[in-house]
């Protein structure tokens, strides 16, 4: 549980991580994030004696993965220039409808059914995005970039049915040597930041590989053991944290709209909980 707490934990306060390097271009910080990432992960395969689990990936596990791997970009890349423009809010409410999303995906591609109370749930999800829209005057394409893209990484990721940490050093080695590629074309023309301006600046763009790699490392070693409900409950802890941060630290602003907004989103979030909680406890019976 405080592996699950600390994952879920490290991902809500990472908007104050990305808000820290703002004098970095949105691209250049994905750049030493995809990097970083691949080469920690595949060290920790190496050390672990786990590399076996990437000659195992099958061709279609490699597909599936190739697809995974440009929507992570995607959903990184949005979020980090999100959090650096001021829309930490926005990134929170993608996460909040994540999972509202991934239903919505099960129903339109693997023929799943809605219970009543996902159906309700799901409206009033649809309804909270329209008020959000009127709010800012204009769809809040964040979340749902954020949300969509997530919600199909998670799908594409469960048909291939690889380790996590595996998975998505595969993933990022797709995208390493393009952005690899391009901080050393940024290098080229003078227009990259990393040891232009001060020693921190510097510890916090390399360390965009650790700051990835630490909670999901934690998130695999929960999933492990504790339980998918917990797991479920759990993982509204980062966009909670995140929400917090965006109005408290980073001092973004709600009207009443939007606010309106969030509580049919949060409503909407619990009626999904309570049924998934309940649907958990049937099943145990």
């Amino acid at each position: 549980m405080l592996q699950a707490l600390g994952a879920y934990g490290l991902w809500g306060f990472f908007p104050l991580y990305w808000a820290l390097l703002k004098s970095s271009s949105a691209p250049e910080v994905l750049g030493h994030r995809i990097t970083g990432t691949f080469a920690l992960l595949a060290v920790w395969l190496l050390v672990r004696g786990r590399l076996g689990r990437i000659r195992a990936v099958t061709r279609r596990q490699l597909a599936l993965l190739a697809g995974a791997s440009a929507l992570v970009t995607v959903n990184w890349l949005t979020y980090i220039w999100a959090v650096q423009n001021g829309h930490v809010v926005e990134t929170s409410l993608g996460y909040f409808i994540n999972p509202l999303v991934s239903v919505a995906l099960g129903v339109g591609l693997l023929g799943e059914r809605l219970r009543r109370a996902q159906v309700v749930a799901m409206g009033l999800a649809s309804v909270a995005v329209g008020v959000l829209a009127v709010d800012h005057g204009r769809v809040p394409w964040i979340a749902l970039v954020l949300a969509f893209s997530f919600a199909l990484y998670g799908l594409l990721k469960k048909k291939a049915g690889v380790p996590s940490v595996a998975a998505l050093t595969v993933e990022t080695s797709f995208v390493a040597p393009l952005a690899l590629g391009y901080l050393v074309m940024l290098r080229a023309q003078g227009q990259d930041t990393l040891f232009r301006l001060d020693w921190q600046h510097d510890a916090l763009l390399l360390g965009a590989g650790l700051v990835t790699a630490v909670p999901l490392l934690l998130f695999g070693a929960a999933a492990n053991r504790v339980s998918l409900s917990s797991l479920g409950v759990l993982q509204y802890l980062a966009p909670s944290i995140q929400f917090v941060c965006g109005i408290a630290l980073l001092g973004e602003t709600m009207s009443a709209t939007r606010w309106a907004g969030f509580g049919l989103v949060w409503v909407a979030l619990a009626l999904f909980v309570w049924d998934g909680l309940r649907g958990a406890r049937a099943s145990a019976g």
